[in-house]
C-alpha cells in the first residue's frame, strides 16, 4: 500500500483525493481514459468505460500506459480483474482497420482472422461488405464507411479508421491575432484535433470553443461548413470569425430559414438541415453542395438524428465536434464517437476557472412554499400536469422580484421553459421576453441592448440555452426547466461563465417549489452541478427578504 491520491475500485470507479499533493499529476494521468462523473469539494469520481478506453486508444494511448497510471497512483492494490478487463477492452480496438487500398478502394483489414469471420457473419454488417480480397481483407462499400463504424462499435469491435481524408476545396484562412492570441488550452485543443483529423473537443461554456474552430479552419485552409443550434448563434460565429480571422463578410454565408447563401465558409442551423419538405430532408443536400474541407458541429451533444445519418456519408471529410458536455440525453455518445470521432481534448470547468478564463459561480437553490390553493390544485392534478403546475406557480414571481432587488445593479437573465410563465414574468418585471416566436432581428436587437446595459433584465426561454454570447450576464434565475435535464443545467450555468470585467462572481439561482416533483427534478440537476465542482447553497424564499446578497 502506498499513500497515492487514487482509490481504484472493482466497479471501475476511480476516487481521486483532490487535496493530495499528487492529485494534479494523477488527474492528468487518468484523464485520457476515465470520464469525470462527479467533482464535488474533496473527492472526484471518475469511471472507466469501454467507450472511454477506446477514446484513449484512438488518441494513441495503450493498455500499458493505463495500467501503469492506475498502479502508480493507487493507494491500495488495484483489483486484478479490472486490470485484465482494461487490457482486453483496449485490445479490441484496432483489430479491425478501415484502410484505403489503391486497387480495391475502401477495405476492412483484420490482424485477427477470427474477428473478421465473426463480423462478416453479422446480419447487419454483411450487406455493407463486398468481396473477400484475402483471408484478412474484405472490400467495404465506400458509402458505408460511417454506418459500418457505428455497427462495429455496437458489437464491441470498434474499427480504427485509417482511410484518411480528402483536403477539400482550398480556401485561404488565417488568424488575425491583432491584440489577442489563442489561449494555451485553445491552441492545444486545435492541435489535438488536427493530429487525429476528426473528433470532439470538450470545453466549458465561455471558454472560447469558437476560437478552437477558427484555429482548425486556419490549419485546414479549406472551405468549411459550420453547423450551429440557431440563427443567432450562427451570426455570433460570423461576427467572431470576421473579428478574429482574415475572413470577410462576403466569404461567409448564412444558410437558415431566412437565407440560403452558400459561400467558402457557410454557417447552417440544425433546424434548417432537418426541416422536411414532402417527407424529405431536402436541405441535407448542403453537405454535397461544395467540396468541403472541414465540417464543424457546434454543440455536438445536440446533433439531431438526421444529421447523424448524413454524417455517416461524410467520413472522408475532416469533422470537428465542439461541446461543453458529452452527455447526451438520448444516450448516443457512441454515435458521436463513431461518426464525428473520438474525444481529442477535454478541459474540466474548474481547471479553466482556476486559470481565470471563466468566472467563478455561486449556485443557490431558493425553495418556495406553495399557497394552500396552489397545493390543492397540485394535489388533484394528473401526473403529467404536476410538473408544469409546480414549476409555474405564481408564488415564484415575488421570489424573482426579491432576487432582482438584491442584485439591482447586475445584468440578469430570467430563464424558464413555459411560455405563459415567461410572459407573466415579463409583465410583472417590466422586462422584454425572448422566446421561439421572437423574430431573429428582434432577438439580436434585445441581446445587443442587454450587452450594452441598455436593458438590465431579460426573460428568456430555452432558445437562450445554447451558443448565445452574453458575457455581461452575472445573475441567472431559473424558474422552470426541462424536467431534470443535466445538459440544460450545464448550458444555463454556462450563460454566466464569461469572465466579468470587474473580476466578480456569477450567481446562478434556481427557484423551486418544495414538496413537489419540481424539487425532485431540481435535486437531479443540482447533483450534476455538484459533479462539476459547483457547491450548491439552499435557502428559503423568506430569507431573501433579509440583507442583500450581492
Amino acid at each position: 500500500m502506498t499513500d497515492g491520491p487514487l482509490i481504484v475500485q472493482s466497479d471501475k470507479t476511480l476516487l481521486l483525493e483532490v487535496d493530495h499533493p499528487q492529485a494534479a499529476e494523477a488527474r492528468a494521468a487518468i484523464a485520457p481514459f476515465a470520464e469525470l462523473e462527479r467533482a464535488p469539494e474533496h473527492v472526484h469520481t471518475y469511471r472507466v468505460t469501454p467507450l472511454a478506453l477506446w477514446n484513449a486508444r484512438a488518441a494513441g494511448h495503450d493498455a500499458e500506459q493505463v495500467v501503469d497510471a492506475l498502479v502508480s497512483f493507487s493507494r491500495y492494490a488495484v483489483p486484478q480483474p479490472l486490470l485484465m478487463d482494461v487490457v482486453d477492452t483496449m485490445g479490441r480496438f484496432g483489430r479491425l482497420q478501415l484502410v484505403k487500398s489503391p486497387v480495391h478502394g475502401l477495405t476492412l483489414v483484420s490482424n485477427d482472422r477470427a474477428v473478421l469471420v465473426e463480423i462478416m457473419r453479422n446480419k447487419k454488417v454483411a450487406p455493407m461488405l463486398g468481396a473477400r480480397v484475402d483471408d484478412d481483407t474484405v472490400i467495404v462499400h465506400a458509402s458505408e464507411r460511417g454506418r459500418l463504424k457505428q455497427i462495429l462499435l455496437k458489437v464491441g469491435w470498434p474499427a480504427e479508421d485509417l482511410a484518411g481524408y480528402v483536403d477539400g476545396e482550398a480556401h485561404a484562412i488565417s488568424l488575425d491575432e491583432n491584440g489577442w492570441e489563442l489561449r494555451d488550452y485553445q491552441q492545444l485543443a486545435a492541435e489535438s484535433f488536427w493530429a487525429g483529423g476528426s473528433g470532439v473537443v470538450v470545453l466549458p461554456c465561455g471558454a472560447g470553443k469558437t476560437m478552437v474552430g477558427a484555429a482548425a479552419m486556419a490549419t485546414a485552409q479549406a472551405t468549411t461548413l459550420i453547423l450551429v443550434t440557431n440563427t443567432v448563434a450562427g451570426r455570433q460565429w460570423k461576427r467572431e470569425l470576421i473579428a478574429r480571422t482574415s475572413l470577410t463578410e462576403d466569404e461567409i454565408g448564412e444558410y437558415s430559414g431566412e437565407r440560403k447563401e452558400i459561400r467558402p465558409v457557410t454557417i447552417a442551423t440544425y433546424q434548417v438541415m432537418t426541416r422536411k419538405s414532402k417527407g424529405e430532408y431536402r436541405n441535407l443536400d448542403l453537405f454535397d453542395s461544395r467540396d468541403w474541407g472541414l465540417i464543424i458541429y457546434d454543440e455536438v451533444h445536440l446533433l439531431p438524428a438526421p444529421v447523424f445519418r448524413m454524417t455517416a456519408d461524410l467520413q472522408s471529410r475532416r469533422r470537428l465536434g465542439l461541446t461543453a458536455t458529452l452527455v447526451r440525453e438520448d444516450g448516443r455518445e457512441g454515435d458521436v464517437f463513431s461518426l464525428i470521432g473520438p474525444k481529442r481534448y477535454d478541459a474540466p470547468w474548474k481547471d479553466i476557472e482556476a486559470q481565470g478564463w471563466i468566472a467563478p459561480a455561486e449556485c443557490i437553490e431558493v425553495r418556495v412554499t406553495l399557497t394552500d390553493s396552489e397545493r390543492l390544485e397540485y394535489a388533484v392534478a394528473e401526473p403529467e400536469e404536476k410538473y408544469k403546475l409546480c414549476s409555474t406557480a405564481h408564488t415564484k414571481i415575488n421570489v424573482v422580484k426579491s432576487i432582482l432587488k438584491n442584485h439591482k445593479d447586475s445584468q440578469t437573465l430570467i430563464i424558464g421553459a413555459y411560455l405563459d410563465q415567461l410572459d407573466e414574468l415579463g409583465e410583472a418585471l417590466g422586462a422584454p421576453v425572448i422566446k421561439g416566436s421572437t423574430k431573429n432581428k428582434e432577438r439580436e436587437v434585445l441581446f445587443a441592448q442587454f450587452r450594452t446595459g441598455e436593458i438590465q433584465t431579460l426573460v428568456v426561454s430555452k432558445v437562450a440555452n445554447f451558443s448565445i454570447d452574453l458575457p455581461e450576464a452575472s445573475v441567472a434565475v431559473q424558474v422552470s426547466g426541462t424536467f431534470g435535464s443535466r445538459q440544460e443545467e450545464a448550458q444555463r450555468l454556462g450563460r454566466l461563465l464569461r469572465p466579468k470585467a470587474d473580476g466578480g462572481q456569477a450567481h446562478f439561482y434556481s427557484v423551486v417549489s418544495r414538496d413537489t416533483v419540481d424539487a425532485d427534478y431540481a435535486a437531479h440537476r443540482q447533483r450534476f452541478l455538484a459533479e462539476q465542482g459547483y457547491a450548491y447553497r439552499i435557502t428559503d424564499a423568506d430569507d431573501l427578504l433579509g440583507p442583500a446578497v450581492g
